[in-house]
């Protein structure tokens, strides 16, 4: 081979290179023999080659997709309704996102980005799945692009191959398949854009690899101002994204000193002080919002001192060893038993001390580089390592989506060990085969984890088989199963969940739920209580304990319970909506009329809160605003067999002649027969009714006489009764109107 073919291989080979390693062997490191540096090739390559960049990027975004495939038709899980079906008086217009951007409560956290995100989601598409998914994907493809440019910035060996192996590890799956977790996907693109523009304020990286002092920049200060500025808004926007992105003030120390060798107050730590104030501004109100808000307290939080530090130990050596081999990985981990006097314990915090120890006493033979790693994954894990409570530790003290930041430290460290190993050895080769045998491995155990979040029924049977003590799985998939009507099979689920945390506060409600659903309310009532017994801040529990009690007839204490719940969760229109009808049945008309508005107000497209309103209006006899409330409901839906039927009886039998209309009547009537097949002898009366007072007696008399026989076979005699005596009304061809006093709304 000639000289010049010569050279043509090794150019071909250093392409190859820097597709798997991008720029960052190191310099000096001699490929082949034609005597060029890695940093040389890289500024002669990428420089004057942008299509090679192109490349290098549309391959992982193409793997990426690749392996997320399965998830792409994935529907919303668990909590997804938190951001998107659940919150829907949110999602509608400007009004809502105001709320979420000034409102601390409004949303599950005081992630505003997100869920301003959703917004638009919902604006767009509306529920669609699809495009969320797409989203989550694109948003993890992007950040292990700026993955990628960050290490060739901060000349870590095997940039392009840490960003791909972290693009396409199954233990970031739950952080992008979980549409819900768009929080951490979006906070990750602006935390690593915004250390990208700090980066450039700092000159990071340099041709002698230190860092210069500020007055000796090649750049001017208004430049330097403007990626100060820029990094500083990306940073705010990753925090009200999440607010696991708060490491970043101190990970801009941690490379200041990795690459200055010290910290020094004027270039490193004066301009990292506005970010620490943001930083700790928005964890003091995330913690806040965790304890208070999403519920992270009571007893399963009772830990001590002692018991976290087991916690911490664990949790350290737990995501090590699922970064080094992703197998049996779960949506719900066991929660381990803690005990201070087994020795065994121990061992995890004893030698994660000792393991971070000999790493800082080594520093000087291994350099400041791994130490700077090992540091950025302990300290973006810290609010997780259980020192302080998170909702999730309920469950389970590690998952997966809490080391989707804290992996980047070690995935960087391990790839650049085995580029420094191919440049000991001084060939690449060690490097593609790295590549060809991991990178497959990966984007397949990516694929088949994905698979797990197609939907709830795939989630939560998955998790059963992987983790059989995991009782939130079973009372959630025996919701499943009750809502597809196997009401049976899904109260043994919610036992076994009972049997497992006998405290699993959501298996008793959805116990308690099924028991009333086939009218055993003593033991529904017994479940409910048992709920708020384990945790008396649950609404939900609280309202459905409340209609329990109020299906019984004892509204007073279903009053209470209503009342308790709102005092949780004001803006909650359900309740508002029974603690109405709970007012009404005992004839408070006018305090019901309050909370009904109220109702109206918190979610205008709820037509069943105006219907409520409609009826507490109309047995207080006010029949022409409760006509208007009627024509609400039925604007929002106009096939709302309720407010058809009482609107039609206002129009047929109001003693107010300038409100009767009953050839209106007779339609809207007709409606609500047609829509409950004529089974509702209510309906019928009504239909009766208003045929009379559209002059059209005999198919009066007819739809009266249906009310009549349906009636009696449903075991109403009061109904059978009142239709009875109307027939003989309208034999004598007389329509019935009603007293000018307040009366019942229908017959």
């Amino acid at each position: 081979m000639g000289r010049g073919e010569d050279t043509q291989a090794g150019n071909l080979i250093n392409q190859v290179h820097c597709l798997v390693a991008g720029r960052l062997a190191p310099s000096g490191f001699v490929f082949n023999n034609i005597g060029m540096s890695p940093k040389k090739y890289w500024e002669i390559s990428f420089l004057h080659e942008p299509a090679r960049w192109f490349m290098q990027s549309g391959i992982i975004i193409l793997l990426v997709f690749l392996a997320y495939l399965p998830a792409l038709q994935g529907a919303f899980i668990w909590d997804d309704d938190s951001w998107t079906t659940g919150i829907i008086a949110l999602l509608r217009d400007g009004s809502g996102l105001r709320t979420m951007w000034f409102h601390l409560t409004a949303l599950q956290q005081y992630y505003q980005l997100t869920g301003t995100t959703f917004w638009i989601d919902y604006h767009l598409w509306g529920f669609w799945t699809l495009p969320y998914h797409v989203e989550n994907v694109l948003l993890h493809s992007l950040a292990a692009l700026l993955f990628w440019r960050l290490l060739l910035r901060l000349q870590v060996p095997g940039a392009w191959l840490a960003s791909a192996v972290f693009a396409l590890h199954p233990v970031m799956v739950e952080s992008v398949a979980w549409i819900t977790e768009r929080k951490n996907v979006l906070s990750m693109v602006l935390y690593l854009g915004a250390l990208l523009a700090y980066g450039h304020y700092a000159q990071w990286a340099t041709s002698t690899g230190k860092i210069k002092p500020i007055a000796d920049r090649s750049c001017g200060i208004r430049h330097l101002s403007f990626f100060y500025g820029l990094a500083l808004v990306l940073f705010l926007g990753a925090l009200l994204a999440k607010t696991t992105s708060f490491s970043l003030p101190a990970v801009i120390l941690l490379i200041g000193w990795w690459k200055g060798g010290q910290i020094r107050w004027r270039e490193d730590v004066f301009p990292a002080l506005p970010f620490f104030a943001f930083s700790i501004s928005l964890c003091l109100v995330t913690a806040w919002l965790e304890k208070n808000h999403v519920g992270a307290k009571g007893s399963d939080f009772v830990l001590t001192f002692p018991e976290r530090f087991l916690i911490a130990g664990h949790v350290f050596w737990f995501y090590i060893g699922k970064l080094l081999w992703p197998v049996n990985l779960c949506f719900l981990y066991p929660r381990w038993q803690l005990n201070t006097n087994v020795w065994w314990q121990w061992l995890y915090p004893i030698t994660a001390v000792c393991a971070l120890c000999m790493i800082w006493l080594a520093r000087r033979h291994v350099g400041r580089g791994p130490v700077a790693a090992v540091f950025f994954y302990v300290g973006t894990l810290f609010p997780v390592l259980g020192f302080m409570n998170a909702y999730f530790m309920r469950f389970s003290f590690v998952c997966d989506h809490w080391t989707y930041l804290s992996s980047l430290g070690l995935i960087a460290l391990g790839v650049a060990l085995v580029a420094g190993v191919a440049e000991r050895f001084r060939t690449q080769w060690i490097l593609y085969g790295f590549a060809a045998v991991v990178l497959p491995m990966l984007l397949l155990m990516t694929r088949y984890q994905a698979g797990m979040y197609i939907n709830v029924d795939a989630l939560w049977r998955t998790t059963i088989a992987r983790n059989p003590d995991a009782f939130l799985a079973y009372s959630n998939l025996g919701y499943i199963l009750e809502s597809d009507g196997k009401i049976d099979e899904a109260m043994n689920y919610y036992r076994k969940a009972i049997q497992i945390n006998p405290n699993c506060y959501e298996a008793l409600d959805n116990l308690g739920t099924a028991f009333a659903t086939q009218g055993r309310y003593e033991e529904a009532v017994e479940n409910f209580k048992k709920a708020i017994q384990a945790n008396p801040n649950l609404p939900q529990v609280l309202d459905n304990l409340g209609a329990v009690l109020a299906a019984q007839g004892q509204y007073e204490e279903a009053i209470q319970n209503f009342r308790k719940a709102i005092q949780i969760s004001p803006n909650s229109y359900k309740t508002l909506n029974n603690l109405g009808h709970a007012l009404a049945a005992q004839g408070r008309y006018e305090e019901a009329v309050e909370d009904f508005r109220r109702a109206t107000l918190i979610d205008p497209s709820s037509p069943d809160a105006f219907l409520g309103l409609g009826t507490t209006l109309a047995q207080s006899g006010r029949n022409e605003e409760a006509a208007a409330q009627y024509q609400e409901a039925l604007e929002l839906n106009p096939n709302l067999t309720g407010a058809l039927n009482n609107l039609a009886w206002i129009l047929a039998t109001s003693p107010d002649d300038e409100l009767r209309n009953g050839t209106k009547a007779a339609g809207l009537a007709e409606r609500a027969c047609e829509l409950s097949h004529d089974r509702e002898p209510q309906f019928l009366g009504t239909l009766a009714a208003a045929y009379a007072e559209a002059g059209r007696f005999d198919d009066a008399i007819a739809a009266a006489q249906k009310a009549v026989t349906l009636a009696g076979k449903n075991h109403e005699p009061e109904l059978r009764q009142k239709n009875a005596d109307l027939l003989e009304l309208y034999r004598a061809h007389r329509p019935y109107h009603e007293a000018a006093s307040p009366v019942q709304t229908e017959p």
